[in-house]
């Protein structure tokens, strides 16, 4: 494992948190404030991205890793994020929340140089990078971030135990890349919580028209999803579309739909059962998988 990961004791310390006030805390309120932007501060994983040391991978492990057709945009998300994030925090008066904000705009940007870094080491190459320019409407950007981070790690985190229990990648490699998918775990309960807390301490008459801008970002979510799920991104560029079905027999058991959803339910609840049982659960997508369950055989 590269030194610049923690070690078990620490490890354990950055997943398990709880907030020092015992008593109940009343969402939107200061306290509840105080309580997920403390956690996101206070559970940073130091580790440095520059310096990971990326494991040599046996041929067939990494025509695997070379093979997947996700790096262009994995790249390119982080990097948009990281600029919406920052941009967002720059507007913002309250010292805590910003300090929070902030924290997390320099977690989005690290995942995007442990990517490259990652692309880099392995010899994957990647298409030219666009300008990132900064989001003209900071909030919506933000919301936008979060909103799209609560369904793409609901799915990444299930791939994602997938790929380790199967042997898909390496152990070695999957240890490496672990704290980026911990961290993400850690910016959707901060988002989940700071929307909670920002629509109760926002004037009652602005609450409609915040209803309908998140509305309006769930829409384009779904409309962005089903077109990569077509083989076009959000920037019209075609990309493989049958990614799951060309690579499931290649993670070890190829998962049912099924089998997929109710792994991808555990692991979102395993990566946040360590934090304060009183920050704010992410439940739309859980709800929504929870479901599709129903109607799957």
């Amino acid at each position: 494992m590269s030194d610049t990961l923690t070690d078990a004791a620490e490890d354990h310390a950055l997943r398990h948190w709880t907030f020092l006030d015992p008593t109940h805390v009343r969402i939107g309120s200061e306290a509840h404030k105080q309580m997920f932007c403390r956690m996101l501060l206070e559970t940073h994983n130091p580790y440095r991205p520059a310096v990971l040391d990326w494991p040599p991978l046996p041929p067939d492990a990494l025509h695997r890793l070379v093979s997947l057709p996700i790096w262009d945009i994995a790249v390119q998300t982080e990097g948009r994020a990281s600029i919406r994030v920052a941009t967002y925090a720059a507007q913002l008066s309250d010292p805590l929340l910003r300090e929070a904000i902030e924290m997390d705009a320099a977690e989005e940007a690290r995942h995007k140089v442990v990517l490259s870094k990652l692309v880099a080491a392995y010899g994957i190459e990647l298409a030219p990078e666009p300008d990132y320019p900064a989001p003209r409407d900071a909030e919506w950007a933000w919301m936008f971030t979060g909103y799209s981070e609560c369904i793409d790690s609901f799915f990444a985190f299930g791939l994602f135990r997938s790929a380790q229990l199967s042997g898909y990648f390496p152990e070695s490699l999957v240890e490496t890349f672990e704290p980026v998918i911990q961290e993400e775990a850690r910016h959707i309960l901060f988002f989940m919580n700071w929307v909670a807390w920002h629509r109760r301490t926002m004037p009652w008459w602005r609450r409609p028209w915040h209803s309908v801008r998140v509305g309006a970002i769930w829409f384009k979510l779904v409309w962005d999803r089903v077109a990569i799920a077509k083989g076009i991104d959000a920037n019209g560029v075609a990309h493989d579309s049958n990614f799951l079905a060309s690579n499931g027999r290649t993670l070890g058991k190829k998962l049912t739909t099924r089998e997929l959803v109710e792994l991808c339910l555990a692991e979102n609840e395993r990566r946040m059962a360590g934090y304060d049982a009183r920050l704010v659960r992410p439940t739309l997508v859980p709800c929504l998988a929870r479901l599709a369950l129903r109607f799957l055989k």
